[in-house]
């Protein structure tokens, strides 16, 4: 833990039922047209465009939609979003959905502000973006509180965070799209929100106000297990408590960034197909195991597990993988060779321990 506490969160955070409704004024103070960026198919059936469109045209603000995000959004993606704002003249950004919808609006937004540049300035450092509004759909990555945009990168095959680091200016947070969400979203985006708060807590870079924003996500988190499990239905009270651990775990990794399973996770969901949270959920029990029993001790107390152990049993049932056995190899590789990610444990890392972390993880 360090002596020295910082704690940086840009972003205006408003979570209520009615979200984008009820600030649809505060949309408006951003300009006179807006980019909306999103996905083809989930805002749509959750409600959560119509909600945005309703609010701009309640206020006069025109807009263009941009709705072919994939999963694992790529940078060629990202200047497809960039193009249709331009041509719209879009003053400012909306993204609708999970982390692929607005970290893509981030990377958008950042493009719009260089109209002249291809996508490598997205990696050439720090840059201006025009304004980010974020609307999560999904109870995971927490991107509406985070200044990273996370894309996929064709030429090296593997998902690479954008330099710029862009926080929305508003993040709208509203329970009641998750009551549309497959049981499968629900679960594995849950997971990604449980693996955010764990990293915080294992973290070279924890302090005291890292920790408050964590433990509270874990509180919340446990309360909404019965859901997770298939034990009870989702209704608005649980929705509305996903949707509250999701954004601390995000204000947590703000703080802190993330570690070892979210670097291991990237190849095997760029080049195995598996989705993010369950491959970010795979590594957690036994990166937790190594860690420093005090803190470790911690984080299982508060998100209701007994030991390391069933972590990772409960993770195994609810968010199953099966990898590659090279691609866990390859993974691995590229980890202990990233000096920047080693830094962020907070416990020496070398061939053996790398080893430990993969040999949870079942193999095809």
């Amino acid at each position: 833990m360090h002596d020295t506490l910082r704690f940086y969160m840009p972003t205006r955070v408003c979570q209520e039922p009615d979200c984008v409704a009820r600030h649809a004024d505060a949309l408006a103070a951003l300009g006179p047209h807006a980019l909306i960026v999103t996905g083809r198919r989930s805002s749509r059936m959750n409600g959560s465009l119509d909600d945005v469109t309703a609010a701009l045209e309640s206020q006069g603000v025109d807009y263009t939609i941009f709705d072919a995000v994939e999963e694992d959004p790529s940078v060629e993606t990202v200047m497809a979003a960039r193009d249709a704002g331009l041509a719209g003249g879009a003053a400012f950004v909306i993204g609708v959905g999970g982390g692929s919808p607005m970290d893509a609006a981030k990377a958008a937004a950042v493009m719009l502000a260089a109209p002249d540049k291809g996508w490598t300035h997205l990696y050439d450092g720090p840059a201006p973006a025009l304004p980010v509004v974020a609307v999560p759909t999904t109870c995971g990555t927490g991107s509406e509180v985070t200044g990273i945009a996370v894309l996929t990168r064709h030429d090296l095959g593997t998902k690479v965070s954008m330099t710029p680091r862009v926080f929305p200016r508003l993040a709208l947070v509203d329970g009641r799209y998750l009551l549309h969400a497959p049981q499968r979203i629900l679960v594995n985006t849950a997971v990604d929100t449980l693996s955010h708060l764990i990293e915080t807590v294992i973290n070279a870079r924890a302090d005291a106000y890292s920790d408050m924003t964590a433990f509270a996500g874990l509180t919340a988190w446990r309360a909404c297990r019965d859901v997770l499990e298939g034990r009870a239905a989702l209704d608005a009270a649980s929705a509305g408590q996903l949707m509250h651990a999701a954004t601390l775990g995000g204000m947590s990794i703000a703080q802190t960034g993330t570690s070892l399973p979210h670097a291991l996770s990237y190849l095997l969901t760029c080049r195995g197909g598996i989705p993010h949270g369950a491959a970010v959920g795979a590594f957690q029990a036994r990166f937790l195991a190594l860690a420093d029993p005090v803190r470790r001790e911690a984080v299982l107390h508060a998100a209701g597990f007994p030991d390391t152990a069933s972590l990772g049993d409960w993770i195994a049932v609810h968010a199953p993988v099966k990898a590659d056995a090279a691609l866990l190899r390859q993974s691995a590789e590229a980890v202990l060779a990233n000096t920047a990610k080693l830094r962020t444990c907070p416990y020496p890392v070398d061939a053996a321990i790398m080893e430990t972390l993969i040999g949870g993880v079942p193999t095809v």
